[in-house]
């Protein structure tokens, strides 16, 4: 199926509102420009048609109705990775918003979660709460669940419980066909394998079951300096993190900030060195831990006991949709000399954020009853953000991050993280070993390629 298809367009929008009525949008309605807007405002996404289904129900309506008409399905939540999708072409594309689809109920006795799909951390955070529950979520609370999960998922958790997708126990998913079907260990077992890393190029998912952590509050927090001490930081830092315990994952982090009111004052107009994480120790522990980078006297330092459900708030991820282009890749080792490499690179006044993760640990080894993605090769993660105020500067921004993930392609390996990539020069699959099974599994559910992915499983 592709954007020639001999079915005329109106036809094929006629089509879609004989079957679905007012809940379809197209192109010229009024609310078109607000339904198809991406939390990366970056992203001029124009699909044929948008619905944002409030049931499963509807999902599967919405699903046969399009392949009817001979149309494209993608499912979308936040849009946080809207560039890649876009990037695809949406032109015979009914873009399926999931952002009325949410709801979270927690079974505590078995720390498990069953999650709508377009569900996002903040409701997972707010239901295990109360049960002393957390769970391996990003460091933003306004991703979705799914689209993180089911893409790997890397927490302030991940060197000590792996990935996020390993925390997926089954879903509820709409098929190419129209039909909804449960895939789990027990239940169509090669789907359930496909979905965990191949995500949206095999249907719509309107539920997961996810596993929760016995943890009602961690030891996190921040430590800030003004970017002149970048080199300094960054290079203990790097010393630190060679010898950690797997229950420390930190993130390193240069970061220039405009002139802004709405910032506060410590960060309006400056340039600071940020490292940050979450510490699963007693808190003694924790500071015995954190001394070495105590010890270069941090101008802020928030490290200390919080509940579970705050550590969404220690990363300081934008709060509202933001313009981003963004590039990374994974580092096999972060020798002296990629460290000064990171320090140069990260001086350019065109990034907004210049960052190392500490991965590794559980993070990079393959799950038991694993799906097609469940780890990450290398020990750190480097990823750079720009931020373009107007869309004439994407290309710029594009550049800027490019470059400096260039900066240290001596040290990068072949792996990637799938919910780090965003179209553009990281617009490849990133599946590994996996990518065979996957696009067999593809021809058998999904034969007339109904799906439209973020990052696609075909060719």
């Amino acid at each position: 199926m592709s954007s020639g298809s001999e079915t005329p367009v109106d036809e094929r929008a006629a089509t879609l509102r004989d079957a679905l009525g007012s809940r379809v949008v197209f192109a010229g309605d009024p609310e078109y420009d607000v339904v198809r807007m991406p939390w990366n405002v970056a992203v001029d996404q124009r699909p044929f048609a948008v619905v944002t289904p409030e049931s499963a129900e509807e999902v599967v309506e919405v699903v046969r109705a399009a392949t009817a008409a001979g149309l494209r399905v993608a499912p979308q939540s936040t849009g946080h990775a809207a560039a890649g999708l876009a990037g695809s072409g949406l032109d015979d594309t009914v873009l399926v918003r999931l952002s009325a689809l949410r709801g979270v109920t927690v079974h505590p006795d078995t720390r498990t979660a069953i999650v709508l799909g377009g569900s996002h951390w903040n409701d997972v955070l707010a239901a295990a709460a109360p049960h002393g529950l957390t769970a391996l979520h990003g460091s933003a609370a306004d991703v979705s669940v799914a689209g993180y999960s089911l893409s790997g998922g890397v927490s302030f958790y991940a060197r000590a419980y792996g990935l996020g997708v390993n925390a997926v126990r089954a879903v509820q998913i709409v098929t190419a066909d129209g039909s909804l079907v449960r895939a789990s260990a027990h239940e169509n077992p090669d789907l359930f394998w496909a979905v965990r890393g191949g995500g949206g190029s095999f249907g719509i998912v309107v539920s997961l079951e996810i596993d929760l952590l016995p943890h009602a509050d961690v030891f996190a927090g921040m430590l800030l300096w003004d970017a002149s001490f970048a080199p300094a930081v960054s290079r203990a830092w790097a010393e630190w993190t060679a010898s950690l315990p797997e229950s420390v994952t930190s993130t390193l982090r240069v970061m220039h900030f405009p002139p802004l009111p709405e910032l506060p004052p410590f960060l309006s107009g400056r340039s600071v060195v940020i490292i940050d994480g979450a510490i699963l120790e007693s808190d003694a522990r924790a500071a015995e831990l954190l001394a070495p980078l105590r010890d270069l006297a941090p101008e802020i330092d928030s490290f200390g006991r919080i509940p579970a459900s705050a550590l969404v708030q220690v990363h300081m991820d934008p709060p509202q949709p933001t313009p981003a282009v963004t590039r990374h890749r994974m580092l096999s080792s972060l020798p002296e000399e990629a460290v000064a490499s990171f320090v140069a690179a990260s001086e350019d006044p065109g990034l907004f954020v210049a960052e190392l993760r500490h991965l590794g640990g559980a993070a990079a080894r393959p799950a038991r009853d694993a799906g097609a993605v469940s780890a990450i090769e290398g020990d750190y993660l480097l990823h750079g953000i720009a931020v373009p105020r107007v869309p004439e500067a994407v290309p710029a921004a594009a550049a800027t991050v490019g470059a400096f993930v260039d900066a240290l392609a001596p040290w990068t390996g072949d792996s990637l993280a799938l919910t780090f990539l965003d179209g553009g020069a990281d617009r490849v699959p990133g599946f590994g070993a996996s990518i065979d099974r996957l696009r067999a599994l593809k021809a058998e559910w999904d034969p007339r390629n109904v799906f439209a992915a973020a990052n696609p499983v075909g060719d």
